[in-house]
């Protein structure tokens, strides 16, 4: 993984995870452009990185993430700019489906606005039994557009736009009832869970994950076909083919 110095972002490699930490804890780690394409590159080292078998996200600071810092996105000098990260125009969530590897976010402050673009986003999420979850566009005379997209990874479009339309704190078990938490860190032992990845083939989940984020533009009738191709394809690689001779 090339290491760089990041503005915004904590990231590290412990054995076979990287770990990424929002570090903006003064702004409650709204996200500017520039850390949008820092969690970009560092998500691309991850893809590129076979060692690197899941990506676990954290913050520092009381809230897990605000949301869009939307000064600096109308405002690009108040931004600190990153002479090692190339800043494109890139969506959040966009960052989030060009991950091809399995993700954890552990959540222990509030989840605001465009945040719920990262949870909406990871494989798995895990929050404290106090955190709160808020889409509070409404009342800014705007709406959650981003935000859309995710949500309808998880849940249907009706429940979607309730949730949308729904400006108040809601709890965390409110949350998981939607879909958007799959377990509260009280009762998670989030080492063993980590541990079921570590002899994952790398291979196989990235051509999985790529496979899961191209079905959906796939025609129906066809789409048996794409995954027959994705099969065949995936096992002409070196490393099935290693990991097959290795079993004989």
């Amino acid at each position: 993984m090339q290491t760089i110095t990041y503005q915004y972002i904590k990231v590290s490699k412990m054995d076979f995870w990287m770990e990424v930490t929002l570090a903006r804890p003064e702004k409650r780690n709204a996200f500017t452009p520039t850390m949008v394409n820092e969690i970009a590159h560092a998500f691309q080292d991850a893809n590129d990185d076979d060692s690197v078998k899941v990506v676990m996200l954290k913050a520092e600071g009381s809230v897990f993430c605000a949301g869009m810092d939307l000064k600096t996105f109308q405002d690009a000098d108040l931004d600190i700019r990153n002479p090692h990260v190339k800043n494109k125009d890139i969506s959040f969530g966009e960052v989030f489906a060009n991950l091809y590897k399995p993700s954890i976010a552990i959540v222990e402050g509030n989840v605001i606005a465009g945040a719920f673009l990262i949870v909406a986003g990871c494989t798995y999420v895990f929050c404290s039994e106090n955190v709160q979850f808020r889409l509070p566009e409404l009342d800014l005379g705007i709406f959650p557009f981003q935000v859309m997209a995710s949500l309808l990874q998880v849940m249907p479009e009706k429940k979607m736009l309730q949730l949308c339309l729904h400006t108040d704190y809601f709890s965390a078990r409110e949350a998981m009832e939607y879909g958007l938490v799959d377990g509260f860190l009280e009762d998670v032992d989030i080492e063993s869970f980590l541990a079921r990845f570590k002899n994952m083939s790398s291979s196989a989940v990235l051509a999985g994950f790529k496979a899961a984020r191209e079905l959906p533009t796939v025609a129906h009738r066809d789409r048996y076909n794409f995954l027959l191709r994705s099969l065949h394809e995936l096992k002409s690689s070196e490393d099935v083919k290693n990991r097959i001779f290795k079993k004989r």
